[in-house]
């Protein structure tokens, strides 16, 4: 079952973010289960990966690559109604699933967790059950499990087709921590000399460039703000070579304290950090409320 955390915790990451909100979708949300095994259950029944089972192969057309750049969980939802109106927990059949990455799995399960007041995030780093051999980038969710005083990583794009395809045995609902390597303790370890950085990252983007992008985007979803994992500002723009001594500096700061984020019931250092350089900080305007106006022309009613 989930549990709700303490205030403190509860008053941070059990309140929806910018792209988080659906407060709009009372009514369409108040028939959703809500155990964590459910709720990624109606994810996976409404979401198809671009990457996974050969979708990739067919082009998008405008319309559904539009959807997939959209940010907010808010216009995610809009057109995933627009598309097929009927209630959210009828698995929509292959063809009419919102074309989506592991970070929209991740945004989404997150809102429904932060919809239902329970303390919630994504977290953007590596795992080493999708490539043999390899870190990919992938994104997780965390909830806060009081019974077990613990966050529990949750992989919601993991059903039981890629489970077998993959043969990965642990119960995605608790993924080990072993088989997650945070972008701070990625960006560690490369820094350390005791990780290769060409094997972490997503096809062809590794090395430590990579790192440092995956790494900003995961404080920036500790500060409740989950970009898109194409989304590129401030620090992440200069190539390896042109990151001056100090940045450098700054980016271990940032890799401690997202992976003291794990072990620590308060938010402030991430906090701190997000706010002591606009490089850390996605532009504001990426942010405004959603225009979701586009997609409801199917759906009269939202709420």
């Amino acid at each position: 079952m989930i549990h709700i955390h303490s205030t403190s915790v509860a008053t941070i990451y059990a309140q929806a973010g910018p792209l988080t909100d659906l407060s709009m979708y009372r009514t369409h949300l108040a028939c959703l289960p809500t155990t964590i095994a459910d709720l990624c259950r109606v994810i996976q029944g409404v979401l198809a990966h671009v990457f996974w089972g050969g979708a990739d192969a067919t082009p998008l057309d405008n319309e559904r690559r539009r959807a997939l750049s959209e940010r907010s969980a808010a216009a995610k939802l809009a057109a995933i109604l627009s598309s097929d109106d009927r209630p959210l927990t009828i698995a929509r059949p292959s063809d009419r699933r919102l074309p989506a990455t592991s970070r929209d799995y991740s945004v989404l399960l997150v809102a429904l967790l932060r919809h239902h007041g329970i303390p919630a995030r994504s977290r953007c780093g590596f795992v080493t059950y999708l490539a043999p051999q390899r870190y990919e980038d992938h994104w997780l969710v965390e909830y806060w499990d009081v019974d077990e005083d613990r966050w529990v990583l949750v992989d919601p794009h993991m059903d039981e087709v890629q489970r077998a395809a993959l043969n990965v045995s642990f119960d995605p609902l608790d993924v080990p921590r072993t088989r997650f390597l945070s972008s701070g303790a990625a960006w560690q370890r490369c820094r350390s000399g005791t990780l290769d950085p060409t094997l972490v990252g997503h096809l062809e983007d590794r090395g430590m460039h990579a790192i440092r992008c995956t790494l900003i985007r995961d404080l920036a979803a500790l500060n409740r703000v989950e970009m898109q994992p194409w989304d590129r500002w401030g620090l992440m723009l200069p190539p390896d070579e042109m990151v001056s001594d100090a940045d450098m500096a700054l980016l271990d700061a940032v890799a401690h304290a997202t992976v003291g984020a794990v072990a620590t019931l308060s938010a402030d250092a991430v906090e701190a950090l997000y706010a002591s350089d606009l490089r850390l900080r996605p532009p504001q305007a990426w942010l405004v409320a959603p225009d979701i106006t586009r997609w409801r022309a199917s759906q009269p009613q939202l709420h």
